[in-house]
Protein backbone atom coordinates (compact mmCIF):
# COMPACT_ATOMS: atom_id res chain seq x y z
CA UNK A 1 0.00 0.00 0.00
CA UNK A 2 1.56 3.30 -1.09
CA UNK A 3 1.22 6.73 0.58
CA UNK A 4 -1.97 7.70 -1.29
CA UNK A 5 -3.67 4.38 -0.52
CA UNK A 6 -2.75 4.83 3.14
CA UNK A 7 -4.34 8.28 3.24
CA UNK A 8 -7.54 6.92 1.66
CA UNK A 9 -7.62 4.07 4.17
CA UNK A 10 -7.23 6.43 7.17
CA UNK A 11 -9.88 8.77 5.80
CA UNK A 12 -12.44 6.00 5.20
CA UNK A 13 -11.76 4.51 8.61
CA UNK A 14 -12.17 7.81 10.48
CA UNK A 15 -15.17 8.94 8.40
CA UNK A 16 -17.33 5.92 7.65
CA UNK A 17 -20.34 8.21 7.02
CA UNK A 18 -18.55 9.34 3.87
CA UNK A 19 -18.14 5.88 2.44
CA UNK A 20 -20.00 6.94 -0.71
CA UNK A 21 -17.27 9.38 -1.66
CA UNK A 22 -15.10 8.75 -4.68
CA UNK A 23 -12.07 8.19 -2.48
CA UNK A 24 -13.74 5.50 -0.43
CA UNK A 25 -15.09 3.83 -3.53
CA UNK A 26 -11.55 3.80 -4.82
CA UNK A 27 -10.30 2.30 -1.57
CA UNK A 28 -12.85 -0.53 -1.56
CA UNK A 29 -11.99 -1.28 -5.17
CA UNK A 30 -8.36 -1.59 -4.13
CA UNK A 31 -9.32 -3.97 -1.32
CA UNK A 32 -11.45 -6.09 -3.65
CA UNK A 33 -8.67 -6.27 -6.21
CA UNK A 34 -6.11 -7.24 -3.56
CA UNK A 35 -8.31 -10.00 -2.13
CA UNK A 36 -9.93 -11.43 -5.26
CA UNK A 37 -7.65 -10.69 -8.18
CA UNK A 38 -4.32 -12.03 -6.98
CA UNK A 39 -4.59 -15.05 -9.26
CA UNK A 40 -3.71 -18.65 -8.41
CA UNK A 41 -0.53 -19.34 -6.44
CA UNK A 42 2.44 -20.55 -8.47
CA UNK A 43 2.53 -24.34 -8.88
CA UNK A 44 4.72 -26.30 -6.52
CA UNK A 45 7.74 -27.92 -8.16
CA UNK A 46 7.59 -31.69 -8.57
CA UNK A 47 10.52 -34.06 -8.14
CA UNK A 48 10.75 -37.69 -9.18
CA UNK A 49 12.43 -39.83 -6.52
CA UNK A 50 13.26 -43.50 -6.19
CA UNK A 51 12.87 -45.21 -2.80
CA UNK A 52 14.83 -48.40 -2.11
CA UNK A 53 15.59 -50.61 0.88
CA UNK A 54 15.38 -54.19 2.06
CA UNK A 55 12.12 -55.94 2.88
CA UNK A 56 10.97 -54.95 6.36
CA UNK A 57 12.84 -51.65 6.43
CA UNK A 58 9.53 -49.78 6.56
CA UNK A 59 9.46 -47.99 3.20
CA UNK A 60 5.77 -48.59 2.51
CA UNK A 61 4.65 -47.66 6.02
CA UNK A 62 6.60 -44.38 6.03
CA UNK A 63 5.31 -43.32 2.61
CA UNK A 64 1.73 -44.29 3.50
CA UNK A 65 1.87 -42.19 6.65
CA UNK A 66 3.27 -39.22 4.73
CA UNK A 67 0.30 -39.52 2.36
CA UNK A 68 -2.13 -39.76 5.31
CA UNK A 69 -3.20 -43.24 4.24
CA UNK A 70 -4.59 -45.81 6.63
CA UNK A 71 -1.82 -47.89 8.26
CA UNK A 72 -4.05 -50.96 8.23
CA UNK A 73 -3.37 -53.87 5.89
CA UNK A 74 -0.01 -52.59 4.71
CA UNK A 75 1.87 -55.31 2.82
CA UNK A 76 5.36 -55.29 1.30
CA UNK A 77 5.44 -53.75 -2.16
CA UNK A 78 5.59 -56.19 -5.03
CA UNK A 79 7.23 -54.77 -8.14
CA UNK A 80 6.91 -51.04 -7.56
CA UNK A 81 4.41 -48.41 -6.50
CA UNK A 82 4.28 -44.65 -7.03
CA UNK A 83 2.98 -42.17 -4.48
CA UNK A 84 2.65 -38.41 -4.81
CA UNK A 85 3.78 -37.09 -1.42
CA UNK A 86 2.68 -33.45 -0.92
CA UNK A 87 4.71 -30.90 1.01
CA UNK A 88 4.17 -27.18 1.40
CA UNK A 89 6.89 -26.22 -1.07
CA UNK A 90 7.07 -29.27 -3.35
CA UNK A 91 5.42 -32.50 -4.46
CA UNK A 92 7.55 -35.63 -4.37
CA UNK A 93 6.61 -38.37 -6.81
CA UNK A 94 8.16 -41.34 -5.03
CA UNK A 95 8.67 -44.61 -6.88
CA UNK A 96 9.07 -47.31 -4.25
CA UNK A 97 10.87 -50.41 -5.48
CA UNK A 98 9.80 -53.63 -3.82
CA UNK A 99 12.06 -56.44 -2.68
CA UNK A 100 9.45 -59.19 -2.49
CA UNK A 101 8.79 -60.03 -6.09
CA UNK A 102 8.55 -58.54 -9.51
CA UNK A 103 6.39 -59.24 -12.52
CA UNK A 104 8.13 -60.36 -15.68
CA UNK A 105 6.50 -60.23 -19.07
CA UNK A 106 8.21 -62.65 -21.41
CA UNK A 107 8.23 -61.44 -25.00
CA UNK A 108 9.86 -62.68 -28.14
CA UNK A 109 13.54 -61.79 -28.14
CA UNK A 110 13.96 -61.36 -24.40
CA UNK A 111 12.34 -60.45 -21.10
CA UNK A 112 11.00 -56.99 -20.35
CA UNK A 113 10.06 -55.70 -16.91
CA UNK A 114 6.55 -54.33 -16.50
CA UNK A 115 4.06 -53.79 -13.74
CA UNK A 116 0.52 -53.72 -15.05
CA UNK A 117 -2.80 -55.39 -14.46
CA UNK A 118 -3.28 -56.55 -18.02
CA UNK A 119 -0.13 -58.66 -18.46
CA UNK A 120 -0.55 -61.64 -20.75
CA UNK A 121 2.14 -64.02 -19.60
CA UNK A 122 3.54 -63.65 -16.08
CA UNK A 123 6.37 -65.20 -14.21
CA UNK A 124 6.95 -64.47 -10.55
CA UNK A 125 10.62 -64.15 -9.67
CA UNK A 126 10.86 -65.06 -5.95
CA UNK A 127 13.62 -64.15 -3.57
CA UNK A 128 14.87 -60.74 -2.56
CA UNK A 129 18.37 -61.35 -3.96
CA UNK A 130 16.89 -62.06 -7.38
CA UNK A 131 14.70 -58.99 -7.28
CA UNK A 132 17.20 -56.37 -6.14
CA UNK A 133 19.33 -56.82 -9.23
CA UNK A 134 16.42 -55.36 -11.23
CA UNK A 135 16.21 -52.15 -9.19
CA UNK A 136 18.50 -50.32 -11.58
CA UNK A 137 15.93 -50.77 -14.38
CA UNK A 138 13.81 -48.16 -12.58
CA UNK A 139 16.50 -45.56 -11.78
CA UNK A 140 16.22 -43.60 -15.02
CA UNK A 141 14.67 -40.17 -14.62
CA UNK A 142 15.18 -40.01 -10.86
CA UNK A 143 16.14 -36.67 -9.33
CA UNK A 144 16.83 -37.96 -5.83
CA UNK A 145 17.09 -41.14 -3.78
CA UNK A 146 15.48 -42.28 -0.53
CA UNK A 147 17.19 -45.25 1.10
CA UNK A 148 15.40 -46.77 4.09
CA UNK A 149 17.20 -49.20 6.39
CA UNK A 150 16.12 -51.11 9.48
CA UNK A 151 18.42 -49.89 12.23
CA UNK A 152 17.30 -52.79 14.46
CA UNK A 153 17.88 -55.56 11.91
CA UNK A 154 20.22 -58.55 12.21
CA UNK A 155 23.92 -58.22 11.42
CA UNK A 156 23.42 -60.13 8.16
CA UNK A 157 20.60 -57.87 6.99
CA UNK A 158 22.53 -54.77 8.00
CA UNK A 159 25.49 -56.00 5.95
CA UNK A 160 23.19 -56.55 2.96
CA UNK A 161 21.71 -53.06 3.39
CA UNK A 162 25.21 -51.58 3.48
CA UNK A 163 26.14 -53.34 0.24
CA UNK A 164 22.95 -52.13 -1.45
CA UNK A 165 23.52 -48.54 -0.32
CA UNK A 166 27.13 -48.64 -1.50
CA UNK A 167 25.92 -49.96 -4.87
CA UNK A 168 23.36 -47.14 -5.16
CA UNK A 169 25.83 -44.42 -4.17
CA UNK A 170 28.18 -45.59 -6.92
CA UNK A 171 25.58 -46.27 -9.62
CA UNK A 172 26.10 -44.05 -12.70
CA UNK A 173 22.47 -42.88 -12.69
CA UNK A 174 22.33 -42.13 -8.95
CA UNK A 175 25.82 -41.10 -7.86
CA UNK A 176 25.27 -37.38 -8.57
CA UNK A 177 21.81 -37.24 -6.98
CA UNK A 178 20.87 -36.12 -3.44
CA UNK A 179 20.36 -39.03 -1.01
CA UNK A 180 18.10 -39.17 2.04
CA UNK A 181 19.13 -42.14 4.18
CA UNK A 182 16.59 -43.00 6.89
CA UNK A 183 17.67 -45.19 9.81
CA UNK A 184 14.19 -46.49 10.56
CA UNK A 185 12.74 -48.33 13.59
CA UNK A 186 14.54 -46.15 16.10
CA UNK A 187 11.75 -46.97 18.55
CA UNK A 188 12.96 -50.58 18.85
CA UNK A 189 15.32 -51.56 21.70
CA UNK A 190 17.92 -53.04 19.32
CA UNK A 191 18.11 -49.96 17.11
CA UNK A 192 21.60 -48.67 16.29
CA UNK A 193 22.24 -44.96 16.65
CA UNK A 194 22.88 -42.69 13.69
CA UNK A 195 26.55 -42.51 14.62
CA UNK A 196 26.80 -46.30 14.67
CA UNK A 197 25.08 -46.51 11.29
CA UNK A 198 27.34 -43.83 9.81
CA UNK A 199 30.46 -45.66 10.98
CA UNK A 200 29.30 -49.14 10.00
CA UNK A 201 28.13 -48.02 6.55
CA UNK A 202 31.38 -46.08 6.01
CA UNK A 203 29.43 -43.09 4.79
CA UNK A 204 32.03 -40.43 5.44
CA UNK A 205 34.72 -41.86 3.11
CA UNK A 206 32.33 -43.37 0.57
CA UNK A 207 29.94 -40.44 0.16
CA UNK A 208 32.51 -37.65 0.46
CA UNK A 209 31.68 -34.93 -2.04
CA UNK A 210 28.12 -36.19 -2.50
CA UNK A 211 24.88 -34.67 -1.21
CA UNK A 212 23.47 -36.97 1.43
CA UNK A 213 21.50 -36.77 4.66
CA UNK A 214 21.38 -39.49 7.32
CA UNK A 215 18.51 -39.18 9.80
CA UNK A 216 16.94 -41.41 12.45
CA UNK A 217 13.23 -42.06 12.12
CA UNK A 218 10.27 -44.11 13.29
CA UNK A 219 6.53 -44.13 12.75
CA UNK A 220 6.15 -42.73 16.27
CA UNK A 221 7.66 -39.40 15.21
CA UNK A 222 6.36 -38.47 11.77
CA UNK A 223 7.18 -34.80 12.33
CA UNK A 224 10.86 -35.73 12.37
CA UNK A 225 10.34 -37.73 9.17
CA UNK A 226 8.73 -34.71 7.50
CA UNK A 227 11.64 -32.54 8.64
CA UNK A 228 14.04 -35.00 7.02
CA UNK A 229 12.13 -34.81 3.75
CA UNK A 230 12.20 -31.02 3.94
CA UNK A 231 15.99 -31.18 4.10
CA UNK A 232 15.95 -33.40 1.02
CA UNK A 233 13.74 -30.88 -0.80
CA UNK A 234 16.29 -28.19 0.04
CA UNK A 235 19.02 -30.29 -1.60
CA UNK A 236 16.84 -30.82 -4.67
CA UNK A 237 16.21 -27.07 -4.94
CA UNK A 238 19.92 -26.34 -4.59
CA UNK A 239 20.67 -28.81 -7.37
CA UNK A 240 18.12 -27.07 -9.60
CA UNK A 241 19.98 -23.78 -9.11
CA UNK A 242 23.36 -25.13 -10.15
CA UNK A 243 24.70 -23.14 -13.16
CA UNK A 244 25.31 -26.32 -15.16
CA UNK A 245 21.63 -27.24 -14.88
CA UNK A 246 20.10 -23.89 -15.81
Amino acid sequence: MDYLDLRIFIHCTLHPEEEDTDNCHCFWKLCFRALCCKGPPPPRPEYDLVCIGLTGSGKTSLLSQLCSESPENIVPTTGFSIKAVPFQNAILNVKELGAEGILLLVVEGGACLYYASYLLELLIQPGADTIRKYWSRYYQGSQGVIFVLDSASSEDDLETARNELHSALQHPQLCILPFLILANHQDKPAARSVQEIKKYFELEPLARGKRWILKPCSLDDMEAVKDSFTLLINLLEERDLEPSRM
